[in-house]
This record gives structure tokens, sequence and C-alpha cells, in this order.
């Protein structure tokens, strides 16, 4: 894979139910895959490491500090975003109704049997099966 992509960031977030912690973007056209289903995470500035982006994208998209984060593989978003996306896995238990979403219409806890029934990026997806192909 080439280095000199650009990167981004993206953390799979569960809770002790299995859910999956899922954000519905904004239906803009101007951004990547507007009106999907995906999971929290955004582009790495200039000069940043992905798990510090995905540290700060955590805290201003939605308010959460999470602290404990699994590195899980990489994904390319070839047909969105172009970037080369690292993604993070992490726990928590909390009401996702009640997170400060700044960007985004909401978020929700939703079972890995639903995820069939949403429009999630391609990546995305790949970046979820593969985690939950490789829990228990």
């Amino acid at each position: 894979m080439r280095t000199d992509l650009p990167r981004g960031a993206v953390a799979i977030i569960t809770n002790s139910k299995g859910e999956l912690l899922l954000h519905l973007r904004d239906d803009i056209p101007s951004i990547a895959w507007p009106g999907h289903w995906s999971v929290l995470g955004g582009g790495c500035d200039p000069g940043e490491h992905p798990r510090r982006a995905i540290v700060r994208e955590l805290r201003e998209e939605a308010g959460l500090t999470i602290t404990r984060l699994e590195e899980l593989c990489e994904v390319f978003d070839e047909h969105g975003s172009g970037q080369l996306i690292t993604v993070y896995a992490a726990n928590w238990d909390g009401d996702a109704a009640l997170l400060p979403l700044s960007e985004g219409a909401k978020l929700s806890w939703v079972a890995p049997g639903q995820l069939d029934t949403l429009t999630i990026p391609p990546f995305i997806r790949t970046a979820i099966d593969r985690y939950l192909a490789a829990r228990p």
C-alpha cells in the first residue's frame, strides 16, 4: 500500500451488549459518504499520527474520551476521501443519545444483525466485518 496517501482514523466502538456505536453522517453532497451510517473518526491533521487523530476526533465529534484503543487494521477509502484509514476498536457503555454530537445527524447503538439494513460505506463495512469475525 502506498505510504504517501492522506491518512485518517476511525473507531469501532462497542458496548457490553455487543452493539456498535454508529454515526449517521449529514446528507450534504460536499462531504464523503453523505447520508451513510459510519463509525466516528476523520482525517489526520498534517503530521498527526492516526492514534492522536482518533482521540481528537472522538472528543470533537461526540465528547468521548476513550483512552483504551486497540489498533485493528488499515483500510483504504478508495471511493470517498481517498484516505488510508487506521481502524481502532474500543468499548464504551453509555447512552448514545446523550453524547454532544457536533457533526452528523445522530449516533445510535446498532446490533450486528441490523447492519445489512443500513447504508454503510464499503470500507467501513469491511472494517466492521473484520472486527466481528475476530471476536467470539
